[in-house]
């Protein structure tokens, strides 16, 4: 059975590096955003974030989320059923991508880089709830405090006004969702948008 390690417990972000330099399968909670919790691989640590490698329960390959260290915690590493788990997603073939160099020392490196991996996004922010929304669409441009992003409907339609983000209220970005690339799948090529020059996205 992995340790389960506390946020406030001392070298917390030590026990990441080592788990990804090890290779180990991991799991997190983070229970101020979430009832549940994500097991994957770590695949690169930052200042601000992280980014791991997502194992969903169909023991498939679920996407790739950069998240806040702050938001963290619990983390068992490595994952109690380990070796069952990477058992089964090598007799299933399944490659779970750990993409190198990818930035993740703040907000805007990372949502610069994921809208690079893909047509859509996932985008996650925090709501007065203290629980996580996501948006999903593709990245249009940036701006000094924040990001415009043409989002896609539950129902695969493109919107033709812009949404605009904060930085700071964003707590996770995913990207390579299989959710969210079968959404821009049946979507299809996204329509004009409305600009009406800088700063035209409207508040989400």
């Amino acid at each position: 059975m992995g340790i389960i390690i506390p946020l406030k417990t001392p070298g917390f972000r030590a026990r990441l590096r080592e788990a990804h330099a090890r290779g180990e399968l991991v799991r997190i909670w983070r229970g101020n955003l979430e009832h549940g919790s994500f097991c994957g691989y770590v695949a690169g640590i930052g200042r601000e974030y992280f980014l791991l490698s997502v194992v969903g329960d169909t023991l498939g390959f679920d996407g790739l989320y950069a998240m806040r260290h702050r938001d963290l915690t619990e983390l068992e590493a490595p994952e109690e059923h380990a070796g069952f788990i990477t058992r089964a997603l090598a007799l299933r073939g399944v490659e779970v991508p750990r993409p190198q160099g990818f930035p993740l020392d703040d907000i805007g490196q990372v949502v610069e880089a994921a809208g690079r991996q893909g047509p859509v996004i996932g985008v996650h922010v925090d709501t007065e709830e203290e629980s996580e929304v996501c948006y999903i669409g593709r990245l249009l441009d940036l701006e000094d405090d924040g990001f415009n992003l043409q989002e896609l409907s539950p129902d695969a339609e493109w919107l033709t006004e812009p949404s605009f983000f904060a930085w700071s209220e964003v707590s996770t970005v995913s990207f390579r969702e299989p959710y969210g690339l079968a959404l821009a799948e049946v979507a299809g090529a996204a329509p004009p948008i409305q600009r009406d020059g800088p700063g035209f996205g409207s508040l989400h």
